[in-house]
């Protein structure tokens, strides 16, 4: 099973018990609501697993996707808090088929200044 299908189960399953095989050591996060690149595979599944229970609330979907070898660029639209959000979820791959790097990008700005609000709530609850 490839990386990128492992994933969208993730997404469909809407659990991330499954982020600890599917991240690899050293993984790379990159989001608009953090400034520096966080490195590591604990950081990278603690911001994804966080994100997935955020964002992934029945609203949550893929509106397009465009491969290239070992790497994937998939649109996304959802709503949290009465807010719409668009972004695209860069996502990189190894031959073992575990997750690189994982760069978030996200429009509009209110939508950015609700998700930093919400995702450091989150994030500080653990």
């Amino acid at each position: 099973m490839t990386a990128l299908s492992r994933w969208h189960d993730l997404i469909e399953a809407s659990d991330p018990a499954g982020l600890e095989d599917l991240i690899a050591e050293g993984a790379v996060f990159e989001s608009p609501i953090v400034h520096t690149p966080q490195v590591g595979k604990a950081i990278t599944v603690k911001y994804l697993a966080s994100a997935l229970r955020l964002l992934n609330n029945g609203t949550f979907r893929y509106l397009g996707e465009w491969r290239a070898e070992g790497s994937a660029v998939l649109e996304f639209a959802c709503e949290v808090e009465g807010v719409a959000i668009n972004g695209v979820d860069m996502i990189w791959w190894n031959p073992a088929e575990q997750i690189t790097r994982f760069k978030v990008m996200v429009r509009p700005l209110k939508a950015i200044n609700m998700l930093h609000r919400a995702m450091g709530e989150m994030l500080a609850r653990g």
